[in-house]
């Protein structure tokens, strides 16, 4: 998004003329760094304007981290909207917002400030708030370029800003549409939507892909895009190099759900099954190539026999130990009990008789009070949890490949120490457990067995 001048050329008009730009709804995140800002960074947890609100809600530290953010704002579209009178509408609209926000959170202070009210019951609704905030400016400041390069662009508002009504989602994206003509007019439209559900309690940080498939859904798009600034590729090219990563092409919501769960999202998994269920493709495209087609994803895959991609993820293997399980119920329940009640995210899992093992991905500190729960339910089971990495072959159809013994040999002809491995009965993935410092050498290493070597060998026969 921050890119916005160069998608003006590349995606939102591109080879197009003018009156052939429109039949599409783009549906825009914020720009980069803006929601970080504003809650708390996804990755380092670094907190921003929510964080700093939510631990300490008498102070002022979240008023210098909102100044910093709408100042952050400003230098973004100052960068991206050359004319001035755009630049004066965007600030414009950075201060009414931020202040509104500002307002809102001043107020709940001082109703903090009373013994009878609780702001913990508001924390989630100042969430939602500050949220939408960034999703309202990116999309207003888009509209903006776009008209100045004569498109008849629309900003669509979601978030609910003044508005006192609590409409559902679907409720929302009907009455945003209402009068919307496709055939004259390109909807820029808000990734984030106030609504009764609430958007980020169901879905976090995946609100903007939920909307824009239910806006897919909606009006029954003849195919859902998703613009990168990638390729869906064989595996990450940090790790295994640019040059040795291959586009996927085309795969199956199969393995898009696959990729999720590892945390490499080509789309939201709730997202993807609004899609599958309004029978919509998705395209996941590079936005600075549109003359690539991109990787489809269809109810039907690409071709069986292909690993499509090698990724991973450090989890920690949560294990439970009883003798006295076999033959016996409620172990696993207790187990996954836990787990819920401390959002931990369950990758994989195995048992056997009397040992049940779940790959985690969370915080060590709610690892530890799941196994405390655990224990006060059977003291004398043996509970623990051990780093490791998993790491995943994913593909369509895997039947014939024997992927689980050829994955085994590559990672031992690598020196890699494999702890565990197991493949289910639908054969789209294999998962490694191996050394979490083996993470990035076991993606490389199963990556040139089954993607990079088959490439050279057709190659070398061609």
């Amino acid at each position: 998004m921050s890119r916005a001048p160069e998608l003006v050329e590349k995606l939102f008009l591109g080879p197009r003329k003018p009156d052939e730009a429109y039949g599409r709804v783009f549906v825009v995140s914020a720009f980069g760094g803006i929601t970080n800002m504003l809650l708390e960074h996804k990755k380092t947890g670094s907190p921003g304007v929510y964080a700093r609100f939510a631990t300490d809600d008498r102070g002022t530290g979240w008023q210098d981290s909102l100044r910093e953010t709408a100042e952050r704002m400003c230098a973004i579209h100052a960068d991206i909207l050359t004319h001035s009178a755009d630049r004066e509408r965007a600030d414009a609209f950075v201060r009414d917002r931020m202040e509104g926000a500002r307002a809102c959170l001043m107020d709940l202070q001082r109703l903090g400030s009373y013994g009878h009210f609780r702001i913990a019951q508001q924390m989630q609704t100042v969430r939602e708030l500050l949220s939408g905030l960034g999703e309202a400016h990116s999309a207003f400041v888009i509209t903006l370029l776009l008209q100045r390069h004569d498109l008849n662009a629309r900003f669509v508002d979601l978030s609910g800003w003044r508005d006192d009504s609590n409409p559902s989602l679907k409720e929302r994206l009907e009455a945003a549409m209402a009068g919307i003509d496709l055939t004259s007019e390109l909807p820029i439209v808000t990734g984030y939507a106030q609504c009764s559900e609430g958007l980020m309690r169901e879905y976090d940080r995946g609100y903007s892909e939920v909307v824009f498939a239910h806006l897919a859904a909606l009006t029954g798009a003849r195919e859902a895009l998703i613009h990168k600034e990638f390729h869906l590729s064989s595996a990450d090219p940090k790790i295994v190099g640019v040059e040795n990563t291959v586009k996927i092409g085309r795969t199956s919501y199969d393995v898009a759900d696959q990729l999720s769960n590892l945390g490499m999202e080509a789309i939201h998994p709730n997202a993807a099954r609004i899609l599958r269920h309004a029978d919509v493709p998705l395209r996941v495209a590079h936005a600075f190539e549109p003359e690539d087609p991109g990787t489809l994803i269809g109810p039907v895959g690409g071709e069986s026999g292909r690993v499509e991609m090698v990724t991973g993820l450090e989890v920690q293997a949560f294990e439970l130990h009883e003798p006295d399980m076999v033959g016996l119920k409620g172990y696993d329940a207790c187990v996954l009990a836990a787990l819920t009640r401390h959002k931990l995210w369950i990758v994989s899992k195995h048992s056997n008789a009397n040992t049940i093992t779940h790959y985690l991905k969370g915080s060590l500190k709610s690892i530890r009070r799941a196994e405390a729960d655990v224990l006060a339910t059977y003291p004398d089971a043996s509970v623990s949890a051990r780093s490791l990495a998993l790491v995943a072959a994913i593909g369509s159809d895997l039947s014939e490949m024997s992927v689980l013994r050829r994955g085994l040999e590559a990672l031992e002809a690598a020196g890699i120490r494999v702890e565990a491995a197991q493949q289910g009965l639908r054969r789209v993935e294999v998962q490694f457990l191996v050394p979490r410092e083996e993470l990035s050498a076991s993606i490389r290493a199963l990556h040139e067995c089954f993607v990079a070597a088959p490439i050279e060998q057709t190659r070398l026969a061609a």
